[in-house]
Parts: structure tokens; sequence; C-alpha cells
């Protein structure tokens, strides 16, 4: 009878225990298949985690102002809204329409296309990490700008993690992948545990983007490491050899 009321009890609180996970996933990942859901779960604080059901089109830039993460899952958030104050219908109008603006706060955008704009991100004062695959092609002005802007006095971080890669098919010598405006100081990518500071003014094609995840992977034989490791070899081979002597002494 006590053997019985134990594995109920234990099945009571198994129970118990799984509904309070079920309770938290739901509040905080959240589905959205359109701008006004997405919209409103940007504004609910208790959803972390924000997957696009399919693809969505936007008439306004999206303002990301707490940490969150967006899963794309391979959907697109197109802009086809107006451009600038005669309300042009080409994003090569400049208006300042970013698909997505990252203010000052840490997010985590994956697997996500973000097009139609005259930009596709803009990281602003805050920190922006990026995994999966992340196509910024079709955008007027280029790809990711990495700023500060007015009352913002961090400077931007871009985050690449070791799965992230960015796609862009459309870019050209006057629409670069990722720029640091001028009016921007201590703008950083990091890849790899790597930072790398991006000058005010800098326009780094995708090509450029790469070949700095490139030099992490294959580093010069100059890099301290190589260096550390070729002297570390260097006196395991003279240890060894002063060892032998010394038993060919005795």
């Amino acid at each position: 009878m006590k053997k019985n009321l134990k594995k109920i009890f234990f099945i009571f609180v198994l129970t118990i225990s799984l509904c309070s996970t079920l309770s938290v996933n739901a509040k905080t990942s959240k589905t959205v298949n359109s701008q006004s859901e997405l919209k409103d779960a940007l504004s609910n604080n208790e959803i972390t985690t924000i997957i696009l059901g399919k693809d969505i089109e936007t008439t306004e830039k999206i303002n990301i102002t707490r940490p969150v993460t967006i899963d794309g899952a391979n959907h697109t958030i197109k802009y086809v809204g107006k451009f600038g104050s005669s309300g042009s219908t080409s994003n090569t109008v400049w208006g300042g329409i970013y698909v997505l603006q990252v203010y000052k706060t840490n997010v985590t955008i994956k697997n996500i296309k973000l097009t139609g704009g005259n930009a596709a991100l803009l990281v602003n004062g805050g920190i922006l990490t990026l995994d999966g695959k992340i196509d910024v092609s079709g955008n007027g002005f280029g790809g990711i700008e990495l700023g500060k802007g007015s009352n913002v006095n961090t400077a931007p971080q871009l985050i690449l993690t070791n799965n992230a890669e960015i796609i862009n098919t459309t870019e050209t010598p006057d629409k670069p992948t990722l720029w640091v405006p001028s009016d921007t100081e201590g703008a950083t990518i990091e890849i790899g545990n790597t930072k790398y500071e991006i000058a005010s003014g800098d326009e780094l094609s995708l090509d450029e983007i790469n070949e700095l995840d490139e030099n992490i992977e294959n580093p010069e034989t100059s890099d301290p490491l190589i260096l550390n490791v070729l002297f570390l070899s260097l006196f395991v081979i003279l240890s060894f050899t002063a060892f032998d002597k010394i038993l060919d002494k005795k």
C-alpha cells in the first residue's frame, strides 16, 4: 500500500512539473504569421523567442528594443511600404527604412531573409548575433549598417556564430553588405571570439567579411598560438635530448 502511495505521489509531482514546463514554453515562444502579430510579440516581454510561421510583408520598419531571438525558420520579412517624403515605392529613394532595427539591446536573428528596404538591418548601439543563413539581398542601399545615431552612446556590435552565413546576391560597390556611417566609432564584428573593429566610414563586401572568417580558420604561422606550440615542441625535444645524455653518462 505504501509503495502504491509513493508511486501515485511521484506521478503527481511529475505531472505538475511537466505542466509547469509546458506553461513556461508557451509563454517564452511565439509563432507569428503577420506584421501585426510580429509587433505584438515584440511588445510582450514574456516572449523570448519569436518564430516566423510564413513569409511576412510589412509596411513599416520593425523596431526591436528588447532582448529577443527571432527565428525566421527560413522565411522572409519583406518591406512593401513607401520611401522618403515623396512617398516613393522605390527602395533606392532614401527614407531611413531598415526592415529590422536593433535599438540599444541584445538580439539574435537566425535563418531569415530581410528584403525590400533601404537596408536589411540597422544595429543601432546594440548587439546583434547572426546564426544560420541570413539573406540581405534586394535592399536599395545595402545589407547591414552598424551605427549609433542620436541619443546612443554604445558602439554597435555584430556577432557571427560558427553557423552564420550571410547571403547577398545583389551586392554592388555602392550597395555593400556591411557598412559603418561616418558618425560612428568603435563598431565591431566578432567572429569565433575574435573582434575586429570597423572604422567609421568603412564599407565591407561579402568577400571581405568572409576573409575575416577565413583568417581565423587558417591563421598565419606568425600567430602567437602557433608560436607557443612551436616553442613548447622545441622545449620537449631539448628536454628528451638532455635526459638521454644523462642516461648515457650513467
